[in-house]
């Protein structure tokens, strides 16, 4: 079996339903309108401010009504934040997980022994108020990095969130964990199993700069009402995040705090789901179609940008050179100013694409801006500028490149840099 995946995004949102169609026009992964973290069964969020930034929300809590197996991707950063090491040490102990408490503001990275002493003091507390036991609570952070915690408020702000927690309070959540970004990410799916049962995959993320993720995102949270072997549901979400938030970049920077965590808790009643099979193949897209969809709201709300950019590479000899060359355009700093003045300068993405680590032949490279063709077999082709920048002012651009090598091909998202992105990081802590 085959699929087919069509996704859009205009100003940060999915313009069209990221539906993975089977070759017999059966609909089997279907976006939930206004879905997030607390779509699935079993699962209650809350989001609310306890002063540890200027304004707004800034500490969320997520729970699951049952214990759930667990699987987390981290940051390749060598600096790793506290929470960082605490989730890696306690899913690699096999725990279940019933919660997790999330603040913004302070990442808790380059804090020492009481940073972590600290980390764990947020799950105890959360653990306690919940009535849970300790081993089963994840903390996540995201904010300036070489701070000590405020944990008097962040005492007060756990207390307050596990008060309100809620099936509705998916929103709220998705808020809290929000830094420079200028609007929350969020989403859910439901996935028609084979065997008839539905199961549903919410999630919420945040970021917009920091962003070069070796691994993920800043911070994105996943839960399903799924029942999946553990084993089989750390394969999914690594890969998942290969193809969705590791092929997307804002600046080049790959965070202290980067951090994917997915809970399944099994409420939805079905088969647990095992390794290869068609359910397995069936969990996985819907897990790729929400991971797709949150990384591109991410590149879509880039610190500063003006334009989402997709970039497609095509025609590579492997899966691997597509993808460097794809994140070798992305992260250019000469192509993401090129595109922010509109300028189309072919001749930068012809640099990107040959200082990348992967098998190119200059003399069969192919690239397009949209629809129009601007160079061919690694020369200039004939085109009209004036269109041609006229359709880089948009803000949604696709860059093609055809390496004419093999069949391979791969995706990634990028956004333009521009001004205000020197504004927002230079006064980040003024």
């Amino acid at each position: 079996m085959t699929f087919n995946t069509k996704y859009l995004i205009l100003d940060g949102h999915l313009d069209k339903l990221p539906t993975l169609v089977a070759e017999m026009g059966k609909e089997i992964v279907r976006l939930l309108h206004k879905g997030g973290i607390t779509s699935p069964a079993g699962f209650k969020a809350a989001g609310v401010e306890c002063g540890l930034k200027e304004s707004g929300k800034d500490i969320c809590a997520i729970y699951s009504e049952r214990p759930a197996s667990a699987a987390g991707v981290f940051t390749r950063n060598k600096v790793k934040a506290a929470p960082v090491k605490l989730c890696m040490e306690r899913l690699k102990a096999g725990n279940m997980v019933q919660a997790i408490v999330v603040n913004s503001g302070n990442a808790n990275a380059c804090t020492g022994k009481q940073g972590f002493t600290d980390a764990s003091q947020m799950a105890r507390l959360a653990a306690k108020g919940l009535g849970v036991e300790d081993g089963s609570v994840l903390v996540a952070s995201t904010g300036v990095i070489g701070q000590a915690m405020p944990m008097d408020k962040i005492r007060a702000g756990i207390e307050k969130a596990l008060t309100t927690l809620s099936r509705d309070g998916g929103s709220d959540a998705a808020l809290a964990i929000m830094t420079t970004d200028t609007r929350p990410k969020e989403m859910a799916v439901e996935v028609a199993l084979e065997e008839g049962s539905t199961i549903t995959i919410g999630g919420m993320a945040k970021g917009a700069g920091m962003i070069a993720p070796n691994m993920a995102t800043m911070l994105s949270f996943i839960t399903t009402d799924a029942a999946v072997e553990p084993p089989v549901l750390r394969a999914s979400l690594v890969d998942a995040v290969d193809r969705s938030f590791n092929s997307m970049t804002v600046d080049g920077d790959t965070s202290t705090n980067d951090t994917v965590l997915l809970l399944a808790n099994g409420l939805a009643g079905n088969r647990p789901i095992g390794n290869r099979g068609e359910d397995y193949r069936r969990f996985q897209k819907g897990l790729e179609a929400l991971c797709y969809g949150l990384a591109k709201m991410i590149a879509g709300d880039g610190e500063g940008a003006t334009k989402f950019v997709e970039i497609s590479v095509k025609g590579a000899a492997s899966y691997q050179d597509a993808k460097r060359v794809a994140l070798s355009i992305a992260n250019s700093s000469l192509v993401k100013t090129m595109l922010f003045g509109s300028d189309a300068n072919w001749g930068r993405i012809m640099m990107a694409v040959g200082k990348a680590e992967a098998e190119v032949d200059e003399d069969r490279v192919d690239i397009a801006f949209g629809d129009t063709i601007v160079a061919k077999s690694g020369r200039a082709a004939d085109f009209v500028e004036r269109e041609v920048e006229n359709y880089l002012k948009s803000k949604d651009v696709k860059i093609t490149v055809d390496l004419n090598l093999g069949r391979e091909e791969a995706l990634a998202w990028t956004c333009d840099l521009s001004y205000d992105y020197v504004k927002i990081n230079a006064e980040y802590r003024t």
